[in-house]
């Protein structure tokens, strides 16, 4: 099959750095080619030369004729006063082949698959909202070649899984940046590594991978040891001098020549991150207390009902689909507003770091070496003063960087630069707000240990899913009914208890609740105020199950079982207390990683076993 893009031999350099050296790439018809790399290695520039917006320094970029082409870039981009609609038909622009007749067709089907209120105005969506329709412009063409980089920043988990689905199912060839781990493993076919300048191919997932890729890098580093350590033996005997001039071993000096060449020509990976988090004395026992509280805007409820109690070092994730209310509890919960309902505890001694996924903490106008210290070039770090250059440095910043304003940054740059900020202070409550976007997978999984091995209290707002199974025990769920869900496990216990809530509230009810949250997610239609549920919802809730049937007589199996279940429910919930009570121990999360999770899925497996166990009950009284 002939390739719908090859890139022949190609370089590319921006001023003295070189991002491509003799790179080469072929992309088959209907492959799903994802490209990972460090921040700054050049895979945004890559997908640039794939669309030829970018020409090479050298080589070459060729596209099949008449391949139809549409691109999603990585930044949100800013379009003037227009519909949704309008925004969509500008991916028409300038396409051959199509008449005028078929463009409103096309637009009205692909805003109807992509949820989208073609009336709205594009400048009042939210950053989720414009991504997708930005997406839609992209998809109106109906592209053979799809260039997608980092699609899921600014998207909700359900809006994510919903983009894998519509992925999975395309039937062009796809090209795209990520560093979302599991999205990647799902919707990918093969992966490209871009490092060093060099592409190289690895078919499969990202899992099979990153275990590929790491024993790579640990053979090359064994060889690199072994090249060293010949070349300083054989600088050792050319110092001699006398002795190499009265053998004549010529041969012998001109391949230590070329060893000195191959290690000036070694292009050394670029070092990784080295994050730490200081740690302030500990907090209060109790960190938040909250009690049926709730918070409403202007008459609307954002969520109610809450109660939790959440003690030091519990590492808690908030989810829930973008409008919920994730941000509003994180704020609830700091102090930042009070409730309008119930009542917030908030325990004393708290040192807080709050990562705010707006970044607003940066001075984007000011160097990047005062957004740490704007008053000297030290930082105190656990007790020593450190250069500012050199604390820096372990986030990966040049030494020419420190004084360029931070508006020159990327994005992985700029949220490097506030973790930087943020961890320069001694904390004991670290609060992240989406501090997964933009950051290369590699400082992400070194902030997944970091995170894991923080011990204060971690409350933490992510739509990355394997980073919340990987840091969190626990999990606020906000599944934008206006309730708030107090579950223990990561997200993974989370989805599969979700599943047999679903299939435990008997026929028909996993397709509800995947009809209701297919409504949520493609409507945007926000909770009815005073809490209630959505016309969605309610319209799901109405006609997604079957029709009532007459009341039957039980037989005599389901008599006794109906009879037991009390006694059942009373023994589930006393293992459930007794688990619980082992949770408020104050070593509980010093235990053991893998103790600590084995005893949060026991308490997920018993709350599933609790909800079955509830919903048939509600099932035979009602036969």
């Amino acid at each position: 099959m002939a390739p719908i893009l090859r890139l022949d031999d190609v370089s590319l350099a921006f001023g003295s750095r070189p991002l491509l050296e003799h790179a080469s790439l072929q992309v088959e018809p209907g492959e799903r080619v994802c490209v990972v790399g460090r921040n700054g290695e050049g895979k945004s520039s890559l997908l640039k030369l794939a669309s030829r917006r970018l020409q090479p320094d050298a080589g070459s970029v060729w596209l099949r004729p008449g391949t139809r082409l549409a691109v999603l870039e990585q930044d949100i981009v800013t379009v003037e006063a227009a519909r949704v609609r309008e925004v969509v038909e500008g991916g028409l622009a300038g396409a051959g082949g199509i008449e005028h007749w078929e463009i409103p067709s096309r637009v009205a089907t692909v805003l109807s698959q992509l949820g989208l209120d073609g009336e709205a105005r594009y400048e009042d969506l939210s950053g989720g909202w414009r991504r997708r329709a930005l997406l839609a412009r992209a998809l109106v063409l109906e592209p053979e070649l799809l260039l997608l980089d980092e699609p899921t920043n600014h998207l909700d988990i359900p809006a994510i899984e919903w983009l894998e689905e519509l992925l999975q199912g395309f039937r062009g060839a796809l090209l795209f940046v990520s560093h979302d781990r599991r999205f990647v493993d799902r919707v990918a076919t093969r992966i490209i590594d871009l490092d060093r300048g060099r592409l190289s191919s690895w078919p499969g997932n990202y899992s099979a991978y990153a275990a590929r890729k790491a024993a790579q890098l640990a053979d090359e580093a064994r060889a690199h040891a072994l090249s060293d350590k010949r070349l300083a033996q054989e600088e050792a005997w050319i110092r001699k001098g006398v002795e190499a001039r009265r053998t004549r071993n010529e041969g012998r000096v001109r391949a230590l020549v070329a060893m000195r060449e191959e290690r000036r020509a070694r292009r050394e990976r670029v070092g990784q991150a080295s994050m730490t988090v200081q740690e302030a004395a500990p907090s209060s026992q109790l960190v938040f207390e909250a009690e049926d509280a709730g918070v409403s805007f202007d008459g609307r409820v954002v969520f109610e009902g809450l109660t939790t109690r959440i003690l030091r070092g519990e590492r808690v994730g908030i989810v829930g689909p973008n409008g919920a209310g994730k941000s509003t509890l994180l704020k609830l919960l700091l102090g930042e507003i009070e409730p309008t309902s119930g009542r917030v505890r908030r325990g004393g001694r708290q040192e807080v770091a709050y990562y705010d996924q707006q970044r607003a903490q940066l001075d984007l106008d000011a160097p990047v070496a005062h957004n740490i210290n704007e008053r000297g070039d030290f930082v105190v770090v656990n007790g020593e003063n450190r250069h500012v250059s050199g604390y820096l440095r372990d986030f990966l910043f040049r030494p020419d960087q420190l004084m360029t304003p931070a508006r020159a940054l990327s994005g992985g740059e700029r949220n490097r630069l506030l973790l930087a900020r943020l961890f320069a202070q001694p904390a004991n409550l670290l609060v992240l707000d989406e501090p997964t976007n933009d950051l290369d997978i590699d400082t992400l999984e070194l902030l997944q240990e970091l995170v894991a091995e923080f011990s204060g209290t971690l409350l933490l707002v992510s739509h990355d899913r394997a980073f919340l199974d990987n840091v969190v025990t626990s999990l606020l769920v906000l599944e934008g009914d206006g309730r708030v869900q107090d579950f223990v496990g990561g997200y993974g216990d989370w989805e599969r208890w979700r599943e047999e809530r679903d299939a435990a509230r008997g026929p028909g009810g996993r397709a509800r609740s995947k009809a209701a949250g297919r409504a949520r997610r493609d409507e945007a239609i926000a909770p009815a105020p005073g809490g209630g549920e959505s016309a969605a919802q309610a319209q799901a809730g109405a006609t997604g199950g079957p029709p009532a049937k007459a009341r039957r007589r039980l037989s005599y199996k389901d008599q006794r079982e109906l009879e037991a279940l009390p006694g059942r429910l009373e023994e589930l919930e006393a293992r459930k207390a007794a688990l619980l009570a082992e949770t408020q121990q104050p070593d509980f999360y010093s235990r053991p990683h893998a103790e600590v999770a084995a005893h949060m899925k026991q308490l997920a497996d018993l709350d599933a076993a609790i909800e079955a166990a509830f919903a048939r009950w509600a099932e035979l009284e009602g036969a």
